[in-house]
């Protein structure tokens, strides 16, 4: 599991980054003090989820849970889904979006359903976690 997601966290990682920074740089111009917020909120649940499947990976190496697994899974299709569909609601004007604004609407709080249900696979590895001996 781990190498796995150790290469997923590193190229969802980069590019986060480099939407950040392209975000920061050439959209400043372009885009809306309120579209720039929707694009800074995905780069931040994009970040946030993938140092998330980054220590899972690592964790995954002590571990046989397959929730473990699970959680990055749903985590990075989380961030496709959640920080995707900002991204390009925030650019649709720009990308000729307009369209599709009714289908890109919805992927947002499911991509938060998918990072929800991730979390919840952590909290219950964790109280399946055995407790330490109290010497």
């Amino acid at each position: 599991m781990n190498r796995k997601f150790v290469v997923i966290a590193g190229v969802l990682g980069a590019l986060a980054v480099g939407l950040g920074a392209f975000g920061a740089h050439s959209l400043k111009s372009l885009l809306s003090a309120y579209q720039l917020g929707i694009f800074k909120t995905g780069i931040q649940y994009h970040f946030y989820h993938t140092f998330a499947i980054l220590c899972l990976a690592i964790l995954g190496q002590f571990s046989t849970y397959k929730s473990l697994q699970k959680a990055c899974w749903f985590f990075t299709f989380g961030i496709v889904l959640f920080s995707g569909s900002l991204y390009l609601l925030a650019t649709k004007d720009i990308l000729g979006l307009n369209s599709i604004t009714s289908i890109l609407g919805p992927l947002t709080p499911i991509g938060g359903v998918l990072f929800l249900i991730g979390w919840g696979l952590i909290i219950s590895t964790g109280l399946q976690l055995k407790k330490p001996n109290a010497d």
